[in-house]
């Protein structure tokens, strides 16, 4: 599993939308793109797929932007990396499901091995909020994170 830029980038979104503006009040993508250094258009991509799976909420006009549809701690890293990555299976037969059906299952030497990958894998990115996110980043001074 390799998480893309896009997934990258959507962590740290989340994160300064969290900082800067939380569930109080919209703020634009510009802005954002200002403190991340990033084009507007490479953040509209990225953006669009948080506000369709319901992560952020967003308004038009001359106040409008982005704002988080919940708390920071109601978020699992995991649902912000779905969101954009898509499945976070290590193998193909893991993230579309044909390992239950596969009729070599019993055979598969690895199988298992997998298995357990994608479960530490889902238990890690679960276990981390974005409030936790939010708070590393202002313990070590660090603002994007790479």
């Amino acid at each position: 599993m390799k998480i893309s830029t896009k997934g990258r980038y959507a962590l740290n979104i989340m994160v300064d939308i969290a900082k800067n503006a939380g569930q109080e009040k919209y703020i634009s993508l510009t802005e954002i793109a200002n403190r991340l250094k990033l084009s507007n258009k490479y953040l509209e991509q990225i953006i669009a797929p948080l506000n369709k799976a319901g992560l952020v909420s967003s308004t038009r006009g001359n106040n409008g932007g982005y704002m988080l549809s919940r708390k920071a701690e109601e978020y699992k890293v995991g649902d912000i990396l779905r969101a954009t990555e898509g499945n976070l299976a290590p193998i193909t037969c893991l993230s579309d499901g044909s390992a239950k059906n596969c009729p070599r299952k019993n055979q598969c030497t690895t199988l298992s091995f997998w298995q357990g990958l994608d479960k530490a894998i889902e238990d890690y990115v679960d276990s981390k909020t974005l409030q936790d996110l939010v708070n590393e980043t202002k313990s070590t001074k660090k603002y994007v994170l790479k």
